[in-house]
């Protein structure tokens, strides 16, 4: 019971269908998985692979009209497919939260970074503006960002990316969410910045106890914060492993072609995840 009980997120029958002129066309099939608190699960795969549609699928973004979702996917307990959109809305954002793959696109560039900031926090708290503003700076300057009650009136195309990521990850564990789902967090970023983001990551998992969903196609990134590594191939899962036994006894063939591919992370990457327990 004990073990159950630290299952944050449980994927069970995982299966997207999309509605085609020659019919329905899966889009990813059985997927299984689960994260327990403060793990990290490494979502691996090509372009295509189906990585995105399945991380849609977990948030329940997927338009109804078009797709199908199958199977069950479980928060803490409470089944998520087929909640009600309002339903949904309430857990998006405080319980699970989504942190996008591009920081440039992800923020409306008429509006300041605060307007969507505090309209998060005040969307699934009683605080108010001021208090929501005040919650804004503290999450911000936990990220290492300079001068956050400025960054709040400032527009999105005056910050790097680098800053935008972090300011992201700021709005997205500002609620503490027992999930946080990272579509290739680290992608439109240098390395300088990869680092910073991958170690904002790493604090949040240690010190909150967050469990990550980290889907990428960079092994590198993968092989330094994750603990298991799923490895996605034509919408299915064909691999899941400790990722030390993933990377040091690949099983699967395609396990085994992405590993001679995969790019080196840099040694001054790595060299701070060296100790990680």
């Amino acid at each position: 019971m004990l073990e159950k009980s630290r299952k944050v997120l449980q994927v069970s029958g995982l299966h997207v269908k999309v509605k085609t002129e020659q019919g329905m066309l899966s889009l990813i099939e059985d997927i299984h998985f689960d994260i327990e608190r403060g793990r990290v699960l490494g979502l691996v795969g090509e372009s295509g692979s189906g990585k995105t549609i399945t991380c849609n699928s977990l948030l329940q973004l997927l338009d109804p009209k078009h797709t199908t979702v199958e199977g069950s996917i479980q928060l803490n307990g409470r089944e998520l497919n087929g909640l009600k959109a309002e339903d949904m809305r309430q857990i998006r954002g405080k319980e699970i939260s989504f942190i996008m793959q591009n920081p440039m696109n992800a923020f409306t560039p008429v509006y300041t970074i605060g307007v969507p900031f505090i309209e998060t926090i005040r969307t699934h708290t009683a605080l108010t503006k001021k208090q929501a503003a005040e919650l804004a700076v503290t999450a911000m300057e936990a990220m290492n960002l300079p001068d956050p009650a400025k960054l709040l009136k400032l527009y999105p195309f005056q910050l790097s990316g680098g800053m935008l990521q972090r300011v992201m990850i700021a709005i997205c564990m500002c609620l503490r969410p027992a999930v946080v789902i990272a579509d290739e967090p680290t992608t439109a970023l240098d390395v300088v910045n990869q680092l910073q983001v991958l170690r904002e990551l790493d604090r949040l998992r240690v010190e909150h106890g967050t469990s990550i969903l980290l889907i990428s196609h960079d092994l590198g990134v993968i092989s330094e914060l994750a603990d298991e590594v799923a490895v996605m191939q034509h919408g299915r899962i064909v691999e899941k492993a400790d990722v030390f036994q993933l990377f040091d006894h690949p099983q699967h063939p395609y396990t085994k072609k992405l590993l001679n591919v995969r790019p080196k992370l840099p040694d001054h990457l790595s060299g701070y995840f060296e100790n990680r327990g």
